[in-house]
């Protein structure tokens, strides 16, 4: 049985980022988006024009910073490879724990058509039942598109994070 990571997350957190579960590389490396092929932190970098730096632990800073928590829909299942096609015996993550640490998250985002369907069939009751959800295409590399096509697409999260500072 494959196990997640702990979620990324701070009390004062507005937007929550939800993947379906870690790939290979990111459990061998323990971090998010862990795959140098996969596009996510080069994205929510870049959604404020930055580069991402090399070191995790600053990108995660980074993330608090922005008030976005990050966290997988699944804490555990059976996978051979990383694909989300191949994920046997899915088990979802508590997200009671997620609403009680960031009680003013405003919206949900999915890294993947994946991670909505999973949150849909195996999150009951929906903690987040009141919260706008959307779907991103996925930033793996399995997710074939332009990297400038895919980070337009990834733009709600940034005009999400302004309408509700603002």
């Amino acid at each position: 049985m494959l196990k997640g990571f702990a979620p990324i997350a701070s009390d004062d957190a507005l937007i929550l980022i939800l993947g379906t579960m870690p790939s290979v590389a990111s459990i061998q490396h323990g971090q998010y988006y862990g795959h140098p092929k996969n596009a996510f932190w080069r994205i929510i970098f870049g959604l404020w024009n930055e580069e991402p730096p090399l070191e995790y632990e600053l990108r995660v800073k980074y993330l608090k910073e922005k008030r976005i928590a990050l966290w997988d829909v699944l804490k555990g299942c059976e996978r051979q490879g990383s694909a989300d096609a191949s994920i046997r015996k899915p088990q979802p993550n508590d997200f009671n724990i997620l609403a009680d640490k960031c009680p003013n998250l405003e919206a949900i985002f999915f890294n993947s058509n994946n991670a909505a369907e999973y949150y849909k069939r195996l999150v009951k009751p929906d903690v987040f039942y009141n919260l706008k959800k959307t779907v991103l295409p996925s930033t793996s590399p399995a997710r074939a598109m332009l990297f400038e096509k895919k980070q337009e697409m990834w733009m709600p999260v940034r005009e999400a994070l302004d309408r509700i500072l603002n």
